[in-house]
């Protein structure tokens, strides 16, 4: 059998390995909710937005559409993209499928 002595030595060990365990699951903890608030935030949006009606919904294109060219009122770029974006993106499909 064991000694009295490595007992408590395997004792004072596993106490320590414990603590150790006990200290690294606090830290993964809080490194979580770090890493989870942004998550959070997305779930409690989507929950708020299925919770819209959808008539708030279709009112929310115009007003976008309104509050982009009130703080954008420049915003050619942007303009550009949103109109020959799709046109552009579809073509780069076509061409890419023509390649296969």
């Amino acid at each position: 059998m064991y000694s009295h002595n490595e007992l408590s030595r395997l004792d004072t060990h596993k106490a320590a390995l414990l603590l150790r365990i006990t200290v690294r699951r606090v830290q993964c903890a809080e490194a979580m909710s770090g890493v989870m608030r942004p998550v959070a935030w997305l779930d409690r949006a989507i929950i708020f937005w299925r919770q819209v009606s959808p008539m708030a919904k279709l009112a929310a294109v115009p007003l976008a559409l309104v509050a982009k060219r009130m703080l954008f009122p420049r915003a050619k770029l942007l303009g550009a993209l949103f109109r020959w974006g799709p046109i552009a993106l579809g073509a780069a499909r076509s061409l890419s499928r023509a390649r296969r």
